[in-house]
């Protein structure tokens, strides 16, 4: 696609058509001059500040809100395994285990949604342009995950307050459907983030949005990496966090059913997704390399274009020198991973604009802190599966390794999430719209961005005082009566 879409688009006549003819994706030439006439001059003048304050507002709202939405994704499966556990083994551990983490799935839903509702009025509110021009085109998996929301939403209640009023069969059913639609969520989310990183399934037909296949921008090209790479995301972060929790207890009383039911549970899905993760890290780089080779360029600091190009481990970014300065670096090592071939040419900065380039060494600092956090966790990870498959217990300095991992998986999940943002500006729509061209016309955005952080930060601490009275009451091994054993031992 062409950079003059967008401008185009802005510059259409309300009525009809423009007097230039079409401006379909990449089939007109691109011309520079005709493309700054057709410039809208108030997208032009916008103040810097306000664009920042929008992009802050929107920013903190989602750096928030992404939190709650990989807690929904994994915590309801986790809930359902401790209930089919307790339906095999009969452990009372167990079934204490499922109704708190149903608790406390329910006080997080209910936190995940005020702030994603906050974010889909932002969605309009600071972003009026880009929903004008992307809404038709990628409406659909917005509604569906509006569905995906309510069904999870619906049988969430049915799962806290069915215990003794339904079946044992239904009540476990219900628990899959809240895990499922969680999952369901943050497909469709990935979805429309994916078509803003290749934006497909439509034309620009007279400076206007045109034959529209909803199914193709769907699914636009590389989706299936992004989407496995977020739901594996989800599960690490989740999984490594409440088995943080529970490492914690048992440093203290070693022999609680309770936390250790927990943590095998917690740790064991989360172990399995972070040995996942980089494999599906090498199918991400392949696609990017294709679809984003700007933003493979970024990530890697990668300024020339060459062949056999390194991988570069650290170092920081220099963009007036053009060079990756103290970065410890594998020969071949970025060609091999972007197309499995130790002579293949990779493209560097220097072969796109340079007013198309990202931030590079904020996109570089992010990528090197999601790789550095996620190897931590599967070195954890493959630990904690070499003692499980053993049926040994776990020692005190994995427990104690497990702890000090425990923020890592959010923190990987943020920075990645920064990658992936970061990565795409200076667009909203990669190569259609500008991030300067789709903020509101509406100014002072500093004075709600303040009060929404405030907000936020009350959330937050409300959300830490409620989840600590669930922790805190956790029964201790002799309250769970003789039937209480969970099988094994962490």
């Amino acid at each position: 696609m062409k950079g003059c879409e967008w401008h185009a688009y802005r510059a259409r006549p309300r009525g009809g058509a423009t007097d230039e003819g079409a401006c379909a994706c990449g089939r007109a030439p691109h011309d520079p001059e005709r493309d700054a006439q057709r410039r809208a001059p108030a997208v032009d003048e916008e103040p810097v500040t306000d664009l920042l304050a929008a992009r802050w507002l929107f920013g903190t709202s989602l750096a928030f809100h992404i939190v709650f939405a990989a807690v929904g994704v994994a915590m309801p499966l986790f809930m359902v395994l401790a209930e089919w556990r307790w339906r095999r083994t009969g452990s009372a551990a167990y079934l204490e285990l499922a109704k708190r983490w149903a608790k406390g799935t329910a006080i997080l839903f209910a936190v995940g949604a005020v702030s994603g509702t906050v974010i889909s009025f932002e969605l309009g509110l600071l972003w009026p342009r880009f929903m004008e021009f992307a809404g038709p085109i990628i409406g659909m998996p917005f509604s569906l995950e509006g569905f995906a929301f309510f069904t999870e939403a619906i049988f969430l209640g049915i799962y806290l307050y069915g215990w003794g009023r339904v079946g044992p069969g239904l009540h476990l059913a219900s628990g899959v459907v809240v895990a499922a639609s969680g999952a369901a969520s943050a497909f469709f989310v990935t979805l429309a983030n994916a078509w803003m990183n290749v934006p497909a399934g439509f034309e620009v037909l007279r400076g206007a949005p045109s034959d529209v296949r909803p199914f193709v921008a769907m699914f636009p090209p590389g989706w299936a990496h992004e989407v496995v790479h977020v739901l594996l995301s989800c599960y690490v972060a989740t999984g490594f966090a409440v088995a943080g929790i529970h490492a914690f207890y048992l440093l203290r009383e070693r022999e609680n059913p309770f936390h250790q039911g927990a943590l095998r549970i917690a740790l064991g899905v989360g172990a399995v997704a972070a040995l996942l993760q980089p494999l599906s890290g090498d199918f991400s780089a392949r696609q990017v390399a294709t679809t984003q080779p700007v933003k493979l360029a970024a990530l890697e600091g990668q300024f020339r274009t060459e062949r056999g190009a390194p991988l570069r481990v650290g170092g920081l970014p220099d963009e007036e020198a053009r060079e990756t300065r103290f970065a410890l670096e594998i020969p071949y090592g970025l060609s091999i991973l972007a197309f499995h071939d130790p002579q293949a040419e990779v493209l560097g900065l220097e072969a796109f604009p340079r007013e198309n380039w990202p931030n590079v060494r904020n996109v570089h600092l992010a990528f090197q802190v999601m790789v550095a956090l996620g190897s931590a966790m599967a070195l954890v990870a493959l630990a904690f599966l070499y003692y499980r498959l053993r049926r040994r217990a776990l020692p005190r300095r994995l427990l104690q390794a497990v702890l000090v991992t425990s923020p890592f998986g959010f923190l990987a999940l943020e920075a990645g999430w920064l990658v992936t943002e970061w990565g795409r500006q200076p667009f909203t729509i990669r190569d259609v719209m500008r991030t300067a061209d789709a903020v509101t016309p509406v100014g002072n955005i500093a004075v709600p961005f303040i009060a929404f952080t405030i907000l936020y930060l009350f959330l937050a601490a409300m959300v830490i005082v409620l989840l600590r009275r669930q922790i805190a009451r956790s029964p201790p091994a002799s309250a769970l009566g003789p039937g209480a054993a969970a099988e094994g031992t962490a």
